[in-house]
């Protein structure tokens, strides 16, 4: 297996809108498992890198410090781990190791926005805890830095700049992105900053209509934009900034989790809606997508003790889900392609574009057309584009990545095209036309 970074270092293509290692493109798939290093033993880990390697995941977002002593309990319910111990940064060594040789990037978070609120990081200590880590881990060619950890960038700026400025001045060749509160994105703070690479939003875990629910995390409506489950609306307003950067989706809706969070009376998020941010975000022009499972990514190891967020199984079971499967149909679609030179091109829907569910979100390039159907309806595409080229027409399926030709569209300036249903509620699809 080459490792991504054999081919060059990590870093933004000269676009401004992807990654790449060297000349070669870099799709972000990332897994969400904040609590990694303080859950899961060394083998434990292992286990669990190999498995979303495996699955094509190629980078794991982590948290370093979660908690400290004599801080008020998070929303995350974790086992106890004293960071001040150098035994917890051998085994977090050992972790990114085993990652590195998984072929997978870490995306570090230093500390968790909590630890910040509880004043036990500040300005005042932020220098030595960022020497250590530059010191500790900037060695390792498979580690990305992620500021933040849920929090609004704008309560805590100054803190968050200087960490930025000097993880970037002390480990010049990992990128740095900043992991925000719900709802929000690190575009609205930390754009023009040249410490921050790369944008990444929190699309967040609520439906349409959870506009408020009196929880903690509410949104200041009278400063952030809610656009409900819409997540490729983050994707439009983060590519729209001059110079844009790369952005992603750092955490849409977690499969098997509360949709709102709070209220065990709700239904939970499955793997259809997993699919749906997935595709809305990637087909929309974003670097790539991070996936989450509920039970992953608190790393829920006992079941005899509560979780969070009305997490049913520990997370050795929940690996498992479907949903994470299905995340690598999405990279190898869009690496089957030139998908770096490929855009959003929802201008080529003839049938126009529905609100909510019945979107159809379209990527096109020179030689290739996407269509996600989230629904499975009828759609009409425009395929002037690409008169003057064979092509050809498949329905792929998101669950199991199989390929179904149905048509030769050689000639025709547009198609009306509808998949076959599935005898179940969940009935997305994804058009796959290849020009040649």
């Amino acid at each position: 297996m080459q490792k991504p970074w054999a081919y060059g270092t990590l870093k933004v293509a000269e676009d401004h809108r992807h990654l790449v290692n060297g000349d070669k493109p870099f799709f972000w798939l990332a897994d969400t498992a904040w609590l990694l290093c303080q859950q899961a033993t060394e083998e434990e880990a292992r286990v669990f890198l190999k498995n979303r390697a495996e699955k094509g995941f190629t980078v794991i977002q982590s948290v370093l410090i979660h908690m400290l002593p004599n801080m008020k309990q998070s929303s995350l319910a974790a086992n106890e781990v004293d960071a001040r111990e150098p035994s917890y940064w051998e085994h977090v060594e050992k972790i990114v190791q085993a990652a590195e040789a998984c072929g997978l990037y870490m995306a570090l978070l230093p500390c968790w926005g909590s630890v910040v609120n509880s004043d036990l990081i500040t300005e005042e200590n932020i220098g030595e805890y960022v020497s250590f880590l530059a010191k500790r881990f900037g060695k390792y060619p498979n580690v990305i830095w992620l500021l933040g950890g849920d929090i609004r960038g704008d309560k805590y700026h100054d803190l968050y700049c200087k960490e930025g400025r000097l993880l970037k001045e002390l480990t010049p060749d990992k990128l740095i992105g900043y992991h925000p509160f719900g709802r929000t994105s690190s575009s609205l703070w930390f754009h023009e900053e040249p410490w921050l690479d790369f944008n990444m939003f929190q699309s967040g875990h609520r439906r349409y209509d959870q506009y408020t629910l009196g929880a903690w995390d509410d949104n200041r409506l009278d400063v952030e934009t809610y656009f409900g489950e819409d997540n490729w609306r983050y994707v439009d307003r983060d590519l729209a900034m001059n110079p844009p950067k790369p952005t992603v989706d750092g955490e849409p809706s977690y499969e098997l989790i509360l949709q709102g969070l709070h209220d065990l009376s709700q239904p939970y998020w499955r793997e259809w809606d997993v699919r749906r941010y997935a595709y809305w975000s990637v087909f929309q022009g974003a670097m790539g997508h991070t996936y989450g499972d509920n039970s992953v990514q608190q790393m829920y190891c006992n079941s005899l003790k509560p979780g969070s967020f009305g997490v049913r199984q520990v997370w050795k079971d929940a690996m498992h889900h479907v949903g994470s499967g299905e995340m690598g149909i999405l990279r190898r679609l869009m690496e089957s392609v030139d998908w770096q030179k490929g855009h959003a091109a929802n201008e080529l829907l003839l049938s126009g574009q529905k609100p909510q569910y019945e979107r159809v979100s379209v990527y096109a390039g020179e030689d290739f057309l996407f269509a996600y159907d989230y629904l499975g309806k009828a759609f009409t595409i425009d395929l002037k584009p690409y008169l003057g080229k064979k092509l050809d027409a498949y329905w792929m399926d998101p669950v199991s990545g199989v390929r179904s030709y149905f048509a030769d569209l050689t000639g025709q300036e547009q198609a009306e095209v509808k998949p076959v249903p599935r005898l179940t509620q969940d009935n997305d699809w994804v058009l796959v036309v290849l020009a040649k």
